[in-house]
């Protein structure tokens, strides 16, 4: 191997200790470029005369994995999933650990029905249902009056 090989970079190391140093280099390189940025999910709110509609993005979820709580005139979703991983050959072990978590809360109008909301998951999609209660719908109905 000539002077010029050994000095070559690659990286921050000289060639010739890439050999040495690849596995780690393997495990860094692939490793951490995988892991997923934290984010909190994206949310729309929608408004009808029957009720309020929260739909949030979460994909790679289950329906196992939220939380939705409601104390007072407050909604707590939440998430928390952990995934380990771990790989072996002859010569080493990698682990990788995993973990996502997330906290979105909202404030309920006075006007829904507290016992009747619903959620559902569905194509990375959680959706939140929350219907008005009866006076509010009779409030909202919009009527067009002439003048005389």
């Amino acid at each position: 191997m000539s002077s010029k090989e050994l000095t070559k970079r690659s990286g921050q190391f000289p060639a010739v200790w890439d050999d040495f140093f690849k596995p780690w280099n393997d495990w860094f390189s692939n490793g951490f470029s995988q892991m997923k940025p934290v984010t909190i999910p994206a949310v729309n709110i929608t408004d009808s005369n029957d009720e309020y509609k929260l739909s949030l993005a979460a994909p790679g979820l289950k329906k196992g994995d939220f939380h939705i709580d409601v104390d007072g005139n407050m909604l707590t979703i939440s998430c928390e999933k952990e995934e380990n991983k771990e790989e072996k050959d002859s010569r080493h072990t990698r682990k990788e650990y995993n973990y996502q978590s997330f906290s979105r809360t909202f404030t309920i109008p006075e006007e829904v029905s507290k016992e009747k909301i619903e959620a559902s998951y569905d194509d990375g999609i959680l959706k939140v249902k929350l219907p008005k209660k009866e006076e509010a719908k009779r409030m909202a109905i919009t009527k067009n009056i002439q003048v005389k």
